[in-house]
């Protein structure tokens, strides 16, 4: 059946209705995405997979409003998120978002405790308390040793816990992750992926994971599959 957005009165941490995404492609449209639903609520835990090149790190764009989509809307915590102006948006994402991807995007000229600290500063935090919770969270990620080391210094697994400690720092009530295993061997996948649970479980965190890995998707609560550009729960 069709994902569906009824979920009660409680207001979703995250909701897309009708969400479509169409490109040209040669002078002709390619649609990607269409008339996608999904609703999230506070602390759910969803997998959202499919086949190479269905559309899932589109969809998983549009809800992070990286993307503007053609169609349809998307809201956190009931807030629209494309009637915003940009500046709104991103701090509202700011606030409301984490994301993990793939590649860790760290900061190559800052150490893993600045990496983490950085989106805490954004905020115009101070930078002790920035750095004093980026401290904790590495702490609590098994890299208290690694604090001062530099990307290039860590291993891909230990590269990847400082990313997720990075989009944990800000406590965001929503987690956004792009195939967060994917570069990693099975034993650290095992290892990052449980980390990633943990935390967001502890926390009380919504988490949308966009993976090729069904074994991983199945320890979700949701499974959802993208296929002909809608979503479809299994």
């Amino acid at each position: 059946m069709s994902e569906t957005t009824a979920r009660g009165a409680e207001t979703p941490v995250l909701e897309a209705r009708a969400l479509s995404k169409v490109y040209l492609d040669a002078g002709a449209p390619l649609t990607i995405l269409d008339g996608v639903d999904l609703t999230v609520m506070a602390g759910e835990r969803v997998a959202i997979v499919g086949a190479s090149g269905s559309g899932k790190s589109t969809l998983l764009h549009l809800l992070g409003g990286l993307d503007r989509p053609s169609s349809g809307e998307v809201g956190w915590s009931g807030q629209a998120v494309f009637a915003l102006d940009e500046a709104a948006r991103g701090r509202l994402r700011n606030a409301m978002l984490g994301f993990v991807y793939q590649f860790h995007h760290l900061l190559p000229e800052f150490t893993a405790l600045e990496n983490v600290a950085l989106p805490w500063m954004i905020r115009r935090r101070p930078r002790a308390e920035a750095l004093e919770r980026a401290r904790a969270l590495l702490t609590e990620v098994g890299l208290e040793a690694r604090l001062a080391h530099f990307p290039s210094q860590l291993s891909g697994g230990e590269r990847q816990r400082v990313a997720i400690a990075r989009a944990l720092v800000t406590e965001p009530p929503c987690l956004l992750a792009d195939e967060p295993t994917g570069n990693l061997d099975r034993a650290n996948a095992e290892r990052v992926f449980e980390l990633l649970l943990s935390l967001t479980r502890t926390r009380g965190m919504a988490l949308v994971v966009v993976t090729h890995d069904e074994r991983l998707a199945s320890r979700l609560d949701r499974r959802l599959v993208l296929e002909a550009g809608r979503l479809v729960a299994v």
